[in-house]
């Protein structure tokens, strides 16, 4: 990988989430330290699929939300003083849904960083497929010591 990108080990090292809500595989670009881009591969056997929806297996929005999340706290997560902490979601504005996120695509990720206040900050993420908006969404949460 380069200095730019994570794999999935790495996003483990930096996100406390894990297997069936971890909604990084991997972090693509990080383009600066207010710019980010990673991708979660929708597969048919993701556990929400059964239920969401039979027949038209979709993944919900509050998920590809939380991938937004996620991936901000990487972006915040990764800088030098922040190492060891978790980032908690606080709260989502400006959400959208505007397509369908089906098993066999690969959603990508951008976030950038809108703002840094002491323990609170605020991010813009934009998901796509093949290159069409899906969500977007404002996300602010804050850094919290791992103890």
């Amino acid at each position: 990988m380069s200095e730019t990108s994570i794999d999935i080990q790495g996003v483990l090292d930096l996100l406390p989430h894990r297997y069936p809500f971890l909604m990084v595989d991997r972090i693509v670009d990080c383009l600066s330290e207010t710019k980010c881009i990673a991708v979660k591969n929708v597969t048919i056997n993701e556990p929400y699929v059964q239920g969401h929806f039979p027949g038209h297996p979709i993944m919900p929005g509050v998920l590809q939300l939380e991938a937004m999340a996620q991936v901000a706290g990487i972006l915040t997560l990764k800088q030098a003083d922040n190492a060891g902490k978790i980032a908690y979601f606080m709260a989502a504005e400006k959400v959208k849904w505007r397509k369908p996120v089906k098993p066999g695509d690969v959603l990508q990720i951008d976030i950038e960083l809108l703002r840094a206040r002491g323990k609170v900050a605020k991010a813009k993420g934009v998901c796509t497929v093949r290159g069409e908006v899906v969500s977007e969404a404002e996300i602010t949460f804050t850094l919290a010591g791992n103890s």
